[in-house]
């Protein structure tokens, strides 16, 4: 358990941190032209309809680092014992351009490299609450 701001589901999150909790990866899909979006708005920005109702789709959490940062100096309470942690920016395997960031489990001294290949794991910062981040893949 941490001291961390936890996530607040709302009715359009919930199901993404209810899958979340149970260990899968999930991300907004239209369903008119079947793309995906992170995060998903009020209109879908490849097809541009203003109904998009998306739907969160369980998608393979396998991508490929495009850059991160090691970050140093905590903003916001709850994560100095963190300190220091790295956050990469992942494209997923399912999509061109379909971006995630989080947090890398491996830590700051990970041999990262741009291109590398990662899965998703999951943070429990409580025990109803499990937060997408990446690892590795070997």
């Amino acid at each position: 358990m941490t001291n961390r701001p936890l996530p607040q589901p709302d009715p359009q999150s919930a199901p993404y941190w209810a899958a979340a909790a149970g260990g899968v990866l999930t991300v907004a899909r239209c369903a008119r032209c079947e793309r995906y979006t992170v995060p998903p708005d009020v209109v879908c920005p490849h097809c541009g309809s203003g109904t998009p109702n998306f739907t969160f789709t369980p998608v393979s959490g396998r991508g490929a680092v495009r850059s991160w940062t090691v970050v140093r100096q905590s903003f916001l309470p709850g994560f100095d014992a963190d300190l220091p942690y790295v956050l990469v920016d992942v494209e997923l395997a399912e999509q061109s351009e379909l971006r995630l960031i989080g947090r890398l489990l491996d830590g700051p001294d990970a041999p990262l490299r741009l291109g590398a290949p990662v899965r998703v794991a999951f943070e429990h910062p409580s025990a109803d609450i499990a937060v997408p981040a990446f690892e590795l893949a070997s």
